[in-house]
C-alpha cells in the first residue's frame, strides 16, 4: 500500500497537471538512488539545494571511490545529515575492496567508522578482486551486526569499476551470468538488504547490450531485490520501457531529473513520450 504524501509533495506546482503515480518515500520499490561525490564535487551547500528541490524523487545517496576518506569527518557527517533531513539513506559505495586488498585487518574499524560518521549501508563491491562467497557472507553478517545495511555489489565483468577501458575489460573477459544469481541469492538468503548489478558487461562496454543477463536476473532474482547502475540515460530509458517505472536504478546526481520525468511520464524521447504509464489504486 503506498505511503502518505509528503507536504513537499502536496505543494507541488501545476498539481493538476496528470502525471503516473509513485509509491511515496520510504519506498522499497521504484527506488533512485544518486551518486555523490567523484566525478565531480558534490557539496554539503549543493545537496541540501538539490534535495530541497527534488528530495521527493531520491531514496539513496552513494558516494564512490572512496571519496569520503579524502574529506574531513565532520564534513561527512554534515552531507549526510543533509541527506537524512530529507528521508535520503547514504550509502559508502564498494570501498571496502581497497580494505580487503589492502589493509585486511582494518575490515572491523572500517565499518565502526562508517557507522560513527553516520552512514547507513555500506556497499560490499568485489569487482576488482575475487573474493570467496562465504566470505563475503561473512561481510554481510558483520554489516548488519553492526545495525547497518549491507549492499553488495555483483556483476558478470572481471576488473569492473574505476572507469577501466573498454579493451581491458574485452581482455579480461567476463563470468556466467548465473554464477551472479547465485551469488545474489546467497546473499539475500544472508541478508543483504538489496542487491546492486555492475553495469560493465550487460550495458556498459558491451556491444550489443546483454540484455538477456537482465532478463535472467530479473526472473531469477526478482526485481524488487536489485539495483541496476544506469549512469546514463539510455540505460534508464531501457529499464523503464522494459520493466517499467518500478525498477531501481542507480543514476548520476546530475541525472535525476530526466529519470523522473521519464518515471512520471511527463516527458521523454520520441520512444517513450506518453508511452510510460501506471495504473495504481
Amino acid at each position: 500500500m503506498s505511503k502518505e504524501k509528503s507536504e513537499i509533495w502536496k505543494n507541488r506546482s501545476f498539481p493538476y497537471v496528470p502525471m503516473n503515480e509513485r509509491d511515496h518515500k520510504p519506498r522499497d520499490k521504484s527506488i533512485t538512488e544518486i551518486r555523490g561525490p567523484y566525478y565531480a564535487m558534490v557539496t554539503p551547500t549543493y545537496t541540501r539545494e538539490l534535495l530541497e528541490g527534488v528530495g521527493e524523487h531520491v531514496d539513496g545517496f552513494k558516494y564512490a571511490g572512496g571519496s569520503f576518506s579524502l574529506m574531513p569527518a565532520d564534513y561527512v557527517r554534515k552531507l549526510n545529515r543533509i541527506c537524512h533531513d530529507h528521508g535520503v539513506y547514504v550509502s559508502t559505495g564498494g570501498w571496502i575492496e581497497n580494505l580487503l586488498s589492502r589493509a585486511p585487518g582494518h575490515i572491523d574499524d572500517y565499518i565502526a567508522e562508517v557507522k560513527s560518521l553516520e552512514f547507513d549501508m555500506i556497499e560490499l563491491s568485489t569487482g576488482f578482486i575475487q573474493l570467496p562467497v562465504p566470505d563475503l557472507l561473512r561481510l554481510i553478517e558483520k554489516v548488519k551486526k553492526a545495525g547497518l545495511k549491507p549492499k553488495p555489489e555483483i556483476g558478470i565483468q572481471f576488473g569492473a569499476g574505476g572507469d577501466t577501458s573498454k579493451a581491458e575489460l574485452e581482455a579480461e573477459g567476463t563470468r556466467d551470468p548465473q554464477i551472479l544469481i547465485d551469488t545474489a541469492n546467497e546473499c539475500l538468503n544472508a541478508g543483504a538488504s538489496i542487491i546492486m548489478i555492475e553495469s560493465e558487461g550487460i550495458t556498459e562496454n558491451a556491444d550489443p547490450w546483454r540484455t538477456d543477463v537482465a532478463a535472467k536476473i530479473m526472473k531469477q532474482v526478482g526485481m524488487e531485490n536489485v539495483m541496476f547502475e544506469a549512469a546514463d540515460p539510455q540505460v534508464f530509458q531501457w529499464y523503464i520501457k522494459n520493466y517499467g517505472i518500478d525498477v531501481n536504478l542507480f543514476v548520476d546526481h546530475s541525472q535525476i531529473v530526466q529519470l523522473e520525468c521519464l518515471r512520471r511520464g511527463i516527458w521523454g524521447t520520441k520512444s517513450t513520450f506518453g508511452r510510460i504509464t501506471t495504473h495504481r489504486e
